[in-house]
């Protein structure tokens, strides 16, 4: 078999000695004169075009973890990571120029844990839960969870084995985490409102004959939307959302509208805005409490 077609076949990047299990040594040391593979450590190959993150990982002998991990598997993340983020055991001595443009984890991983060049689909939940911020964890939770590559059970019962000082952070994103999520942008939105006393809301709830926002709260009746400028930048989709949002509003419903710099960038902002929408709704008959709200504010 071709060395080329070899590494291919073990995701763009390989040793020594899992290579040779496909072709020959001669044929590696002729692919890599010619300049068809590349030799990233001493040992190690790769495809010239493989990915940096992955050739990252196989310099070091470790596998992709975190954040790095969720992109290999091909999931959605709240922001791309700018560093690779790589696990290697706690023991290895890597110097700080092997290291240099690297985060590096030291982590003792069983065989379980790993998948080809990446932590396996729930460990990488788990260690995201663990490090990351609850909102870029749930997006990748969500993400894990739309994509099929674990299931809500593997994540709890993955939780409750979590060490203790991890098990509280790990919990709270296998309990919150939903594959009805269509994006970060969505999941990030609904992790400001699960910081919101009285607020419940679930992702793309059907609402007859309307269609699916992007979270709803039954007991409330609201609709909180997370609109981005590409979905929503053009006079015929915005015309479409007018009606959309009116029939909505007709039918009962109040609807709240966000964009991705507030929920980005303005989370404060969102969780102001919602605190208030939930003690108005909870008071009453909207209409009076809205005017009660706007003399107080007049005054």
């Amino acid at each position: 078999m071709k060395v080329e077609v070899a590494l291919q076949r073990l995701g763009g990047v390989a040793d020594t000695r899992s290579l040779k299990r496909l072709t020959s040594r001669a044929k590696i040391r002729v692919a890599l004169a010619r300049g068809r593979i590349v030799r990233d450590v001493r040992g190690r190959y790769a495809l010239p075009g493989a990915d940096e993150a992955v050739r990252a990982a196989n310099r070091l002998s470790g596998v992709l973890c975190l954040a790095s991990a969720a992109r290999h598997h091909g999931w959605k993340v709240k922001h791309l990571p700018t560093t690779p983020a790589v696990a290697v055991p706690r023991k290895r001595k890597v110097t700080p120029d092997r290291r240099a443009g690297v985060r590096l984890i030291y982590v003792d991983l069983d065989h379980d844990d790993i998948v080809g060049i990446a932590t396996s689909p729930v460990r990488t939940v788990m260690d995201c839960s663990s490090r990351l911020p609850f909102d870029e964890s749930l997006a990748i939770a969500d993400s894990a969870l739309r994509a099929g590559d674990v299931t809500k059970a593997e994540l709890l019962a993955a939780a409750e084995q979590m060490p203790g000082r991890y098990r509280a952070r790990c919990l709270r994103v296998a309990r919150a985490a939903d594959g009805r999520a269509e994006n970060p942008f969505e999941s990030v939105l609904r992790a400001i409102t699960l910081d919101i006393p009285g607020l419940q809301v679930e992702p793309q709830v059907w609402i007859d004959p309307v269609g699916r926002p992007d979270l709803v709260d039954r007991v409330l009746r609201l609709v909180i939307e997370a609109d981005s400028f590409e979905f929503h930048g053009k006079r015929w989709f915005l015309t479409r959302d007018c009606e959309r949002y009116n029939s909505f509003v007709m039918r009962g419903w109040l609807v709240i509208r966000f964009s991705w710099e507030h929920v980005m960038f303005e989370p404060e902002y969102v969780a102001r805005v919602l605190r208030t929408m939930v003690d108005l709704l909870s008071r009453g008959p909207l209409r009076p409490a809205l005017e009660a709200e706007d003399n107080r504010l007049s005054a």
